[in-house]
C-alpha cells in the first residue's frame, strides 16, 4: 500500500488515479497522519444501470412544486445560525 500526502494528491492526482485502478491502493496523509484510503473497486456485476423514463411517466416540468414554508424567521438567520455550530 502506498502513502500520499495530501498536496502531492492534488498536484498528481490522474497518476495516483490511474496507479487505483492498476489495483494499489493508496493512503492518503495530512501532516503524516493517515486520513484517508483509496482503494480499488470491487467488480461484482452490480453496476448503475439508467434507464430512459418510462413513455407513461409524467414529464418533470409537470410535476407541481410544493407550496414555499411559511417560515417566521429570515431563510438567512437559520444559515448564519447553522454555519456558527460548525465553527
Amino acid at each position: 500500500m502506498n502513502t500520499v500526502k495530501i498536496a502531492d494528491l492534488k498536484s498528481r492526482l490522474s497518476e495516483h488515479l490511474r496507479k487505483v485502478r492498476a489495483g494499489r491502493s493508496l493512503t492518503i496523509l495530512d501532516r503524516d497522519h493517515p486520513i484517508a484510503r483509496i482503494v480499488p473497486i470491487e467488480k461484482t456485476g452490480a453496476f448503475l444501470t439508467v434507464r430512459p423514463p418510462l413513455a407513461s411517466a409524467t414529464k418533470l416540468r409537470l410535476v407541481p412544486l410544493p407550496p414555499p414554508l411559511r417560515l417566521r424567521k429570515d431563510s438567512l438567520v437559520f444559515l448564519t445560525e447553522e454555519r456558527q455550530d460548525k465553527r
